[in-house]
């Protein structure tokens, strides 16, 4: 049976502060669009987030550890470029989603990268393959958006 170590925990921190910078990018991507339907989208986004991350810190407190509080300076920065996009981007609902797209391509790989880690017990397990394949599903079906304007 796998264990889990303060490695594991650590992990999950990182991509629990992953899920709330993607939740407070979501929301800045909502504000910066008037289109309704990619408003729509990321505020959809944001509340997935938001689960996901009560999700893991549920899963991190079980197995003992502490969790850790806040975002990232990385989202922070990824955040502000949204802003400076719409600001200068004739437009602004394309730019916005591509920078979506471009964040879960990178949040797939971080939830790869810890779902290697041969320590994971299987509930927490479970728990980041069942969050991986719903951004993987709304990656795929993201590419409808992309028409949109």
């Amino acid at each position: 049976m796998a264990t889990y170590t303060e490695e594991v925990g650590k992990k999950l921190n990182a991509l629990l502060e992953k899920n709330y910078d993607g939740e407070k990018g979501y929301h800045k991507a909502a504000e910066n669009t008037d289109h309704v339907g990619l408003k729509t989208y990321f505020g959809r986004k944001a509340q997935e987030r938001k689960s996901f991350g009560h999700d893991l810190k549920s899963e991190i407190r079980t197995f003992g550890e502490d969790v850790d509080k806040g975002g990232s300076l990385t989202g922070s920065a990824h955040r502000t470029w949204m802003d400076v996009k719409a600001l200068f981007s004739a437009d602004d609902a394309e730019s916005m989603l591509e920078e979506a797209i471009r964040g879960e391509k990178a949040a797939v790989d971080e939830y790869n990268d810890v779902l290697q880690d041969t320590s994971l017990p299987s509930s927490t397990k479970s728990i980041l393959l069942s969050q991986k394949n719903q951004i993987e599903s709304d990656l795929a079906q993201v590419k409808s958006l992309e028409n949109l304007k």
